[in-house]
């Protein structure tokens, strides 16, 4: 399985840190965010990753490279000024994601997961499977139910917040035109309208790294814990 990895938002709340950094390349815990991401790729048995960029996306090309510092072979999407949106994103980088499922992580998270967890899941094309967590502190309203695997519109507390994780077929953005920058929401809405967008939970550390005090809380946060280790 193949990854793409979210990374040509511009960060507007990351602002004023945004300004000359891209937001994946910010970092926490002595590491840039994305490379987080690369080491568990790797680590999970993944080898192909995608990753997206537009605003100041030379830089992530430069440092990451051709990914191979971390037994990865990555290939770049570039997007134009403003990029695309994630849904515009995504399909755009259709041909460097190949006919089979694929997992789709935002640069601008932190999740301790075992990405393996989501490789090899059965779908059926036009199917996407996301990731749940539970509602943060700064998004208490979530973004969905999800009821035995089922997913469905936010219900009040039993609302529950998209982790920025997935696994998408190349059929769910079938309709989606070649440049043209469209948001995921509304093909997740249209999913979910057919009944066929499934989920599941996930119950260790995730952090949407949004803004500079989440970055700051997060980096203290893996600090302590490498001072932990012997």
């Amino acid at each position: 399985m193949k990854a793409m990895i979210l990374a040509a938002g511009r960060g507007e709340r990351m602002r004023p840190l945004t300004d000359h950094t891209p937001k994946p390349l910010l970092v926490a815990g002595g590491k840039p965010l994305i490379v987080w991401h690369l080491e568990r790729l790797a680590a999970a048995g993944f080898r192909e990753i995608v990753i997206n960029h537009a605003h100041l996306g030379e830089q992530i090309e430069q440092t990451l490279g051709d990914g191979s510092k971390w037994g990865l072979t990555i290939t770049y999407s570039p997007e134009p000024p403003g990029a695309l949106e994630t849904a515009g994103g995504i399909a755009q980088a259709l041909p460097l994601l190949g006919h089979h499922p694929f997992l789709v992580v935002n640069g601008d998270v932190y999740c301790d997961i075992d990405f393996g967890r989501l490789a090899g899941l059965p779908m059926d094309d036009g199917q996407a499977h996301l990731l749940m967590v539970a509602n943060p502190a700064h998004h208490v309203g979530g973004d969905f139910s999800l009821d035995g695997g089922r997913v469905g519109h936010a219900e009040g507390a039993q609302s529950v917040t998209y982790a920025g994780i997935g696994v998408y077929t190349p059929g769910f953005f079938r309709d989606v035109a070649v440049g043209q920058a469209l948001k995921l929401r509304p093909l997740l809405d249209a999913a979910i309208a057919a009944g066929t967008l499934t989920g599941e939970r996930f119950t260790g550390r995730w952090v949407d790294v949004g803004t500079p005090a989440r970055l700051a809380e997060l980096d203290q946060e893996l600090r302590q814990k490498q001072r932990q280790i012997p």
